[in-house]
């Protein structure tokens, strides 16, 4: 199984997609030329626009993108792609039309067979067990919440310590510390912007210069190092002491 999972698109002072530039090229390593695109999390719907957007990104790491939409039967699409790669934005939605269209079994055993999978944000929360560590709110009902299931802990994308000066609503540890009161057995890594984790064969590595935070009942959160060991979350190891 290869897995490429990323926080986010956008980064302050750079071209969308520019930062990741480097991780998809080593992630691909030149041995893709073409990926099916797979834009449900945008929410408008523009589907061939936001194709558009990306690929001009991802063109410079070799890779054209043809969206699923522009296949006739998108589960034939699937099992003819040598890889997928999902588009950040709303999760509730992307989970609701990859459903909906009968694509996360067919993306799973692609990915069982050795096909490669990207994503960001929402892409990175589809390869959850399930969508319940999203940040967005449930602008639909994607009829459950379990997800593709690549990996045995959650995402929470975009992840920001505290609260901004004279904000007083919930900070994202306090929402995660909620998740975590009903799914004590489940790790929760909160991934900075500009960061996320390589995926092959079991093994896990932090991509990007940022800490990654990490949460279960019954250990206190702690930073990890981006350089740092994370196969706790592949297994029930306690990081920090």
């Amino acid at each position: 199984m290869r897995l490429l999972l990323l926080s986010n698109a956008k980064t302050e002072g750079m071209a969308y997609l520019e930062y990741a530039i480097p991780h998809f090229q080593s992630f691909f390593a030149g041995k893709i030329e073409r990926a099916l695109f797979i834009p449900f999390a945008n929410a408008a719907g523009d589907y061939l626009g936001f194709e558009a957007k990306a690929a001009v990104a991802l063109a410079q790491a070799g890779i054209k993108l043809e969206s699923i939409t522009r296949f006739a039967d998108p589960v034939q699409a699937v099992r003819e792609a040598q890889a997928v790669i999902v588009g950040g934005g709303s999760t509730w939605k992307l989970l609701r039309d990859v459903r909906a269209l009968g694509l996360l079994d067919a993306i799973r055993e692609r990915v069982a067979d050795g096909m490669p999978y990207a994503g960001w944000s929402a892409g990175a929360n589809l390869a959850c067990p399930t969508i319940m560590t999203t940040n967005d709110m449930p602008i639909c009902d994607p009829k459950g919440f379990d997800a593709l299931d690549f990996i045995p802990f959650q995402i929470n994308p975009h992840y920001l310590h505290g609260n901004p000066p004279g904000f007083k609503g919930e900070t994202r540890e306090e929402r995660i510390g909620e998740f975590g009161k009903l799914n004590p057995d489940t790790w929760v890594a909160g991934i900075r912007e500009g960061t996320g984790f390589v995926i092959e064969d079991g093994a896990i590595r932090m991509v990007g210069e940022l800490d990654c935070r990490v949460f279960k009942a019954g250990t206190e959160p702690c930073e990890v190092p981006a350089r740092g060991d994370f196969s706790f979350l592949m297994s029930s190891q306690r990081p920090c002491a």
